[in-house]
């Protein structure tokens, strides 16, 4: 433990990557921690007991991605406790309080990057934490083989949360722009001849407008379904689920066929208030696989591409990490984990050509461009009512001030000061954020538009040389 704490970002001396020899097999696990210090409930604890869980796995993982691991002393209780089969790993620091992105790995990580969003939530929404914590993608270059091109970049992520309901989420353009920028990452990658890993809570459904996005602008694959492609598109609830007309699956189905991680019954931090008491003084409650859950769903993904002249298939994927705390009786995270195993296989010729992005239909870069207009026009609104409540806090802080020399009693003068005060930092917080992030984010969206600007064209293109 005291060597790790050393250094945040380790690799086992005296690796000679000469020995390595190309596995046939990897075993990736992804996983959403709920390590918010302060806020989640017995957050060291469950955070141990996910070490110990991972250091107990059969088969043992090759690769890891933890998202939400915020503090250090957690990641460095991981570490200790899966050292001999993960000796290698890397938390990743961003933002003012930390991306909470972590990697471990069975083999040297040769160069780590953390790219953090362009557009990234809000500072006025301090209570959400997003634009503070600076979220982005954590980027790991691991050899695995002694060859050139025996490299997996793995890229480990948490998009932004969609806070307010699918049908008025005013982040939608953050999120929609952050799996941009991650098909971006994975595409460079693929394209440099690399296997390619993309891990974490993406916070999208499968089909939507973000998984599109980066189905069609980076060569990768989900590996769910790769294994399972009927699978459901949403919770029960979701309007791309009532249209297939399907039904409410079990709680067993959810996490067998439809690799349901957040929201299912079977998690404790999912359940009523009463029940989570209850729990919390002992009285535990069993969850029938066969009852009804119409909530649960898939926010977390292993996305995967082989490297060149290799093929990399899925042997099998699962939701894992569903096991309680032995002695809490509290599941160990508000998410289930994402969890495949991967086989080596020789490519074809066709394949070892096949890194080049496709493209998605005209209409719907036309509805990102729609998205992105109307984002605009919010922001621009905000900076107009931020700046206007700065210039009307300055002159009511000039008035108090000039009413202080009329003022008749001490008592009197002390609220005009006071008002001015208060009035006046509000005022300040609301011209910086107005004159200062907004029109970083502005500008932000610019450079987006153009980006899906320039995917629409060619696709345009290439819609018209294949007609």
């Amino acid at each position: 433990m005291n060597n790790i704490k050393a250094e945040v970002a380790t690799n086992a001396p005296g690796t000679d990557n000469a020995l390595l020899q190309l596995p046939s097999s990897l075993r990736v696990i992804s996983l959403n921690c709920w390590g918010l210090k302060f806020i989640s409930k017995h957050r060291h604890e469950r955070l141990l007991e996910i070490g110990r869980q991972l250091a107990q796995a059969s088969p043992e993982p090759s690769i890891v991605g933890l998202q939400e691991c915020w503090t250090q002393q957690d990641y460095l209780a991981i570490r200790a406790l899966t050292k001999h089969i993960l000796p290698h790993g890397k938390f990743y620091f961003s933002g003012i309080f930390g991306g909470g992105l972590a990697i471990l790995s069975k083999w040297p990580i040769e160069e780590s990057s953390m790219f953090r969003y362009p557009l990234n939530g809000r500072p006025a929404a301090f209570y959400r934490g997003d634009w503070y914590v600076g979220k982005g993608v954590a980027g790991a270059r691991i050899r695995f083989g002694p060859a050139r091109k025996d490299v997996v970049e793995v890229f480990c992520t948490h998009l932004h949360a969609p806070y307010e309901g699918e049908l008025n989420d005013s982040y939608l353009c953050h999120r929609t722009a952050q799996a941009w920028e991650m098909a971006k990452v994975m595409r460079h990658a693929a394209e440099r001849g690399h296997m390619m890993l993309g891990l974490g809570d993406f916070n999208m459904v499968p089909l939507s407008l973000a998984y599109r996005l980066i189905e069609a602008h980076a060569p990768v694959r989900d590996v769910w379904r790769v294994v399972r492609p009927e699978s459901a598109l949403g919770s029960a609830e979701s309007e791309a689920e009532k249209a297939r007309g399907r039904g409410v699956p079990s709680a067993g189905e959810c996490l067998v066929e439809h690799g349901a991680t957040c929201d299912s019954r079977f998690n404790t931090w999912r359940w009523g208030k009463q029940m989570r008491k209850d729990l919390d003084r002992g009285k535990d409650s069993e969850v029938d696989p066969a009852v009804p859950d119409p909530r649960a769903r898939r926010l977390d993904y292993v996305f995967f591409a082989g490297q060149a002249g290799q093929r990399w298939e899925v042997e099998d994927v699962e939701v894992g990490m569903t096991m309680r705390h032995p002695t809490l009786r509290c599941s160990l995270s508000d998410h289930f984990s994402i969890e495949t195993t991967l086989v080596r296989q020789e490519a074809s010729q066709t394949e070892k050509e096949a890194t080049m992005s496709s493209y998605l239909p005209i209409e719907t870069y036309d509805e990102i461009l729609a998205m992105i207009a109307t984002y605009n026009l919010r922001e621009r609104k905000q900076r107009r009512l931020r700046l206007t409540h700065f210039a009307t806090e300055v002159g009511i802080a000039i008035g108090c001030f000039v009413a202080v020399w009329w003022s008749p009693h001490n008592f009197v003068a002390f609220l005009l000061m006071l008002l001015s005060t208060l009035g006046l930092s509000a005022g300040v917080l609301d011209g910086l954020m107005g004159g200062l992030f907004v029109g970083s984010e502005i500008r932000a969206l610019k450079e987006f538009e153009y980006e899906i600007g320039n995917a629409r064209e060619q696709a345009r293109r290439g819609l018209r040389s294949s007609h």
